[in-house]
């Protein structure tokens, strides 16, 4: 496997440093394990359709585009009154 330079400021990689020396790995080591631990935007679409088809064949579940930005948009306010804001 070849090495690539990433280039981000000091203090971010002094704190991922810390991070990963907690967890007993190097720096470099860390940011393998991360990229293999996320998703991509594409893989989590992908597991959003495939939840979204369960919950359909489970229990019916399918709500209109309207409903799902009215729910996202209650969702936004009950997390905006709970920070307070």
């Amino acid at each position: 496997m070849s090495d690539a330079n990433v280039r981000i400021p000091e203090k971010a990689k002094e704190r991922l440093a810390a991070i990963a020396a907690s967890e007993g790995l190097s720096l470099r080591a860390y940011l393998a394990r991360l990229a293999e631990t996320m998703l991509t935007p594409q893989e989590r679409a992908e597991r959003a359709e495939q939840a979204r088809i369960a919950l359909q064949k489970w229990n019916g579940y399918s709500p209109t585009t309207a409903q799902e930005q009215h729910l996202d948009d209650e969702l936004d306010r009950r997390l905006a009154q709970a920070a307070g804001r």
